[in-house]
């Protein structure tokens, strides 16, 4: 039989093909290598050949009945060979890389960030949300000698991921955006989360590189010691401050360099929904200023930054004003988001939730804890759709409470929700964004 191809000639290949990765044969890009994955319902193998004829000019596969030498290759296993070909590609880039993980806000922040830096270098982000074991791999492989500098989003929901996500990018720089109650299951609850989210600072330490931190968080503080730190945050000493204006349901803020006053610096408005953000725009602020972005061209990123993909979008439609944030929830991102929306004077105020996943034994408790924070006040109209959610149909009679999405949908053709401001939020797996349509 064939030995096994090395990563060394995986490479020669992927270069070859001007570093043109497919692995959907739904979506081949012609002259691309193909890496045949295998997930729980499907084996890409059986599509290799397939998508050779669809313009693939390699394919990497884990069936030795496949290997000819010319255009399929056999390796003993194709992800691990992807994040093996990622790491090798990864040691012959020299430009800086910054990891970011955290509970909530990793998209937004990688986002900001990506805005801020663009626009003075030529600057590479995850596209999307492919932050996990194959989306990092495939972020790596996109970052060309062109680039100058990647920004790299890292997702877990169990120890030992974010671990092994930075053994392949090895970022020079870090950033835990915070510390919350996401993916409570697979880390078995908050501290789990402390120690999987650490995972990333135990990297930056063993390199002896650097994080971005927010000062006033001692949580992440206290698990950030023996690590060169740069500061943003409100206190006048960090490296960037700044300061919220809260007067309306926007960002807007003022900063300044370290022991520098914020009299008379300029406002920045921006489109981003919800104080809670005001952290994450300090710190693209503070890492464009690291980087020596000037302060006018900053500023004009983070006001001129538009949110996407259902993360904190106010969508103004024929009949209402729509706040979606429906890409995904936690307990922890779920209550400053219906805070800070309980806060805003809106007329006709809706709270639209989904259920929250992934929480495992602490689901219940958790679902309970959000309607009791709803329970507390008046004038919001709350609908309640899930399964987890529905468990309380008959303690907490003031809400509507629907087991599926279809269900919410039939009562909006009937009775539609007119001129009102309604707040959407749920984890992905609910698809709130199809309600889109019908408000």
């Amino acid at each position: 039989m064939k030995e096994f191809t090395k990563t060394e000639e995986i490479y020669r290949l992927f270069i070859d093909c001007n570093q043109k990765v497919s692995t959907d044969t739904r979506k081949i890009v012609n002259g691309s290598i193909f890496f045949a994955l295998k997930g729980d319902n499907f084996d890409a193998n059986t599509f290799a050949l397939t998508a050779i004829e669809k313009g693939c000019k390699y394919a990497i596969v884990d069936d030795v009945n496949l290997h000819n030498g010319i255009t399929v290759f056999v390796v003993e296993d194709v992800l691990s060979a992807l994040q093996s070909l990622a790491k090798f590609h990864r040691k012959q880039l020299t430009i800086p890389i910054i990891g970011i993980t955290g509970s909530n806000g990793k998209t937004t922040n990688k986002e900001l960030i990506h805005a801020v830096l663009s626009k003075k270098y030529n600057a590479y982000a995850t596209f999307g949300n492919l932050n996990n074991h194959i989306g990092v791999p495939l972020t790596l492989l996109q970052i060309t000698a062109n680039h100058e500098i990647a920004i790299i989003e890292m997702g877990a929901n169990h120890q030992g991921e974010i671990e092994m996500l930075c053994s392949i990018c090895d970022p020079d720089f870090g950033l835990i955006t915070n510390i919350g109650k996401a993916h409570l299951e697979g880390f078995k609850g908050v501290e789990g989360i402390k120690k999987g989210k650490s995972e990333l600072y135990k990297h930056i330490r063993n390199k002896n590189g650097k994080i971005f931190i927010n000062g006033d968080d001692a949580v992440l503080i206290e698990l950030a010691s023996g690590i060169e730190k740069i500061y943003y945050g409100e206190d006048a000493s960090f490296d960037v401050h700044g300061k919220l204006i809260p007067n309306n349901e926007f960002v807007e803020f003022v900063w300044n360099l370290k022991e520098k006053k914020l009299d008379d610096k300029p406002l920045i408005k921006t489109h981003l929904f919800g104080h809670y953000n005001f952290i994450n725009v300090l710190c693209a602020t503070c890492i464009g200023n690291y980087f020596k972005v000037d302060e006018d061209l900053i500023n004009d990123a983070l006001s001129s930054y538009l949110p996407e993909m259902n993360r904190s979008q106010v969508k103004k439609t024929k009949s209402n004003t729509l706040i979606l944030d429906a890409y995904n929830a936690n307990p922890s991102s779920m209550i400053l988001a219906i805070r800070h929306f309980a806060k805003q004077s809106f007329k006709n105020k809706y709270i639209v939730l989904g259920d929250m996943f992934e929480l495992g034994e602490f689901s219940e408790n958790e679902h309970q804890l959000i309607l009791e924070e709803l329970s507390t006040y008046n004038d919001i109209n709350c609908l309640l759709i899930g399964t987890h959610f529905y468990e309380f149909k008959n303690k907490y009679l003031g809400f509507s409470f629907y087991k599926e999405l279809n269900d919410v949908v039939e009562i909006l053709i009937k009775n539609p929700i007119t001129e009102s401001n309604l707040l959407i939020k749920g984890s992905r797996g609910i698809k709130l964004e199809k309600l889109v349509e019908y408000l």
